[in-house]
């Protein structure tokens, strides 16, 4: 398996007068999984149709190492959110039809599927119509049609949904083994503890626009950059919200509240900024560097996007409300 390097360009996408895609741009490197993160309805299962050549971008190029990216020469796995398996058919029948579908042959399908059945302790149930299982080996099974006949290109879409801790484990290894065969893997999921368990880089796209497309780690670092995280022993975080209010070179600006703790960022460097609180007399459960959970980045990067599109937060329903006075469109 040679290295491989996705690119998507100015990709836009419409559905009558719905701008869904709008100039998506990013790259994914083999060897690199990276995760695809968005809300629901952000465009993210538009940019796989995009991808595997269900849907015809409006505008722009899919490029694989430079060259116009098609389908047919490179094999894709699949594993959408919804789910599309048929409950009354043999679960090896079915499987090894997808593998054919998929371009190999009959014999190497069902070879494969075999196979992965038996990874999965799910070979004894070759013969059994899907409806019979669990919803977790159900899911297993979603999951094994995904990785059928060696594909180049993986991609997994709420892959561990259903799937109990034992299996949960189970299905870890085989991702890092893949990524370990330099295969090109995109992992999107809105359970974010898994993203960054695996995922070298992140891509993220709300209301049909990409906001970042970088090296996880890169992002954490200029994101906790000057800031520290402290959190009082005794007072109440307001109290000391306050506190620090009062002190030079701090505005209302730089603090953010983050459950029992405050975030600061600092213009004067950390040991100074220590001083202060101590010569203030108070007590500090935690003072550290702050590094931020990809979900710490998720939610500023929206929330963001969202107020300069004219967005607040989002109603009962799921929806976005808008600012009066702001022009918008939904995408």
């Amino acid at each position: 398996m040679i290295n491989l390097k996705l690119s998507l360009k100015k990709i836009n996408k419409f559905f009558d007068d719905k701008h869904v895609l709008q100039d998506i741009s990013f790259e994914v490197e083999s060897g690199r999984a990276m995760g695809f993160l968005g809300r629901n309805g952000s465009g993210k299962t538009t940019t796989f149709r995009c991808l595997m050549d269900i849907f015809k971008p409006n505008s722009g190029e899919i490029l694989l190492d430079g060259e116009k990216f098609s389908v047919e020469k490179f094999k894709i796995g699949y594993l959408p959110e919804e789910r599309g398996m048929y409950a009354k058919e043999k679960i090896l029948d079915q499987l090894t039809y997808f593998g054919s579908l998929k371009g190999s042959s009959k014999s190497a399908s069902k070879k494969s599927a075999e196979e992965w059945l038996d990874r999965f302790d799910l070979l004894e149930h070759g013969k059994d119509n899907l409806e019979i299982l669990s919803k977790g080996n159900q899911q297993k099974v979603q999951i094994i049609q995904a990785f059928l006949n060696n594909p180049d290109i993986i991609i997994l879409d709420e892959p561990f949904s259903g799937l109990d801790p034992v299996n949960s484990a189970l299905f870890k290894d085989v991702i890092r083994e893949e990524i370990k065969k330099d295969k090109l893997v995109i992992f999107s999921s809105h359970q974010m503890s898994y993203v960054e368990e695996f995922c070298d880089d992140i891509t993220l796209i709300n209301h049909g626009q990409i906001l970042v497309n970088d090296d996880l780690q890169k992002i954490k670092n200029e994101m906790g950059k000057g800031k520290i995280r402290i959190e009082p022993k005794e007072i109440e975080r307001s109290e000391l919200k306050r506190i620090i209010q009062e002190m030079p070179d701090i505005s209302k600006d730089s603090i953010e509240e983050d459950k029992d703790s405050l975030i600061v960022s600092l213009m004067q460097g950390s040991k100074q900024f220590l001083t202060q609180i101590i010569e203030k007399d108070i007590e500090i459960k935690l003072f550290a560097s702050y590094h931020p959970t990809l979900t710490d980045i998720f939610i500023k990067l929206v929330q963001e996007h969202d107020q300069d599109l004219g967005y607040t937060e989002m109603d009962n329903s799921g929806n976005n409300i808008a600012i009066e006075g702001k022009e918008h469109k939904h995408a």
